[in-house]
């Protein structure tokens, strides 16, 4: 008989070999598509635009992790206005969270800038009109990700910590926070990836992120097609290892 140790190595070595065959064969698609090309293929050209396409995915990322920590602030208070006694505010989340739902991100930004916040402040900085808008849009997204992690805890577990007398910090300390957090991580990093896409959606406030960056780049170099590509890549390069992450994470802790 096999030992599981030699059964084990045989099935991540099958699983590892499948990924390079799927690796490599994307990869033949994408030298296929690129040889095609009846024009030359002019990447080099961005060489020069290297430091501002650099500036560009430092803003993407920095841009992202603030709508992502208040998105979060965000969807938890949806989170309390859903689960809340009082029908106001159950009412209002749900009306809230529809009109999100129904609205492009694109149309968000643009009401949120030239609409609702020349409302409220006269001297407009329109990168932070911006990142409002992400975060009032991925409110209601993660509002979603809190439901989940706080419906897992079932009742019997509420049973067993009045039993045990539990007080409410060692209830959260010891049982609700640790399997909150753990099935929270993984949507909550797929929701980050999310936010990285649609930060490229603040170009039209011509704010200096990766998009932005590269069709500027593009402007000078009339090399649109290769700019396309090259943008492509650079979202791959900083979502794929999320992604990655993600999945290790869901391994890590389903054990």
């Amino acid at each position: 008989m096999k030992s599981k140790t030699k059964i084990h190595f045989e099935k991540n070595a099958g699983t590892y070999i499948a990924y390079v065959l799927a690796f490599l064969t994307i990869a033949a698609f994408v030298a296929f598509v690129v040889l095609a090309q009846t024009e030359e293929f002019r990447i080099v050209g961005y060489e020069a635009y290297s430091s501002l396409i650099l500036e560009g995915i430092g803003n993407t990322i920095y841009v992202s992790i603030i709508a992502l920590l208040g998105s979060l602030v965000l969807g938890f208070l949806l989170y309390l206005m859903s689960i809340s006694k009082i029908k106001y505010f159950k009412a209002l989340d749900d009306v809230f969270t529809e009109i999100i739902y129904g609205t492009p991100l694109l149309v968000l930004i643009i009401i949120t800038t030239f609409l609702i916040s020349p409302a409220f402040v006269d001297q407009i900085n329109r990168t932070w009109t911006g990142i409002i808008a992400l975060v009032v849009y991925m409110g209601p997204y993660m509002k979603n990700v809190y439901k989940s992690a706080f419906s897992s805890i079932s009742e019997e577990q509420y049973m067993a910590m009045d039993l045990f007398g539990f007080t409410p910090y060692q209830r959260y300390r010891y049982i609700i926070i640790p399997q909150v957090i753990r099935i929270l991580m993984p949507p909550m990093m797929n929701n980050f990836s999310l936010i990285i896409k649609g930060s490229a959606l603040l170009n039209v406030l011509s704010y200096n992120e990766l998009y932005y960056t590269v069709v500027v780049a593009q402007s000078k170099t009339f090399a649109f097609i290769e700019g396309y590509v090259l943008m492509w890549v650079l979202y791959l390069i900083i979502t794929i290892p999320l992604s990655q992450l993600t999945k290790y994470i869901e391994r890590k802790w389903s054990l």
